[in-house]
């Protein structure tokens, strides 16, 4: 009885992980259950195009050493790619595959194709504004299992948001940088 307990434990020890690290993807579409996730807004100091190209940037152009241990293209085309992204997590890391696809100036939309949840779409909204651009990251995720899945997607969406809260921070700093710069070496 000992030995079977263990041996159970360690099974749902080692499907966790891989869970959370996108190794292992249930996609049973059972029990499916939706979330949106919750809207985060980042005023950045810079044009639209500006933000835009930085977000782009890596995707659609030849990716920095520096984001090497963040994110592969496995795939790109004019206006969309298949990109490999690496995410630290309490855990670990957790590896995703997704289609990012490009609407110059004002939108970039990411589809999950495979990762910890079966279900995950959002997108960044560029809208300019006095200051420079409104940065909003929406979007919504699906788990499949009825309560365990919507116990899992809770937990995946929280990592999920924390991950893209410290993306956005990074991601206005460089954009004000380069708006900042450009002004100076104008002048």
């Amino acid at each position: 009885m000992l030995v079977a307990g263990s041996a159970l434990g360690l099974a749902a020890r080692e499907s966790y992980r891989l869970l959370a690290s996108g190794a292992l993807t249930l996609d049973l579409g059972v029990g499916r259950r939706l979330q949106p996730l919750p809207p985060l807004l980042q005023p950045v100091r810079a044009p639209p195009e500006v933000v835009f190209d930085v977000i782009a940037g890596p995707y659609l152009g030849k990716t920095p050493r520096v984001l090497a241990d963040k994110l592969q293209v496995w795939e790109r085309a004019s206006d969309m790619v298949l990109a490999e992204h690496f995410t630290r997590v309490k855990c670990g890391s957790t590896t995703t595959l997704e289609t990012v696809r490009f609407q110059r100036p004002e939108r970039i939309d990411f589809r999950l194709v495979r990762g910890p949840v079966p279900h995950l779409v959002e997108s960044f909204l560029l809208t300019p504004n006095e200051a420079g651009t409104e940065l909003r990251w929406q979007g919504e995720l699906g788990t499949d299992l009825w309560a365990i899945g919507a116990w899992w997607g809770g937990r995946v969406a929280r990592s999920w948001t924390h991950a893209v809260r410290v993306s956005l921070h990074e991601l206005a700093a460089e954009a004000e940088r380069r708006t900042h710069t450009g002004r100076r070496e104008s002048r």
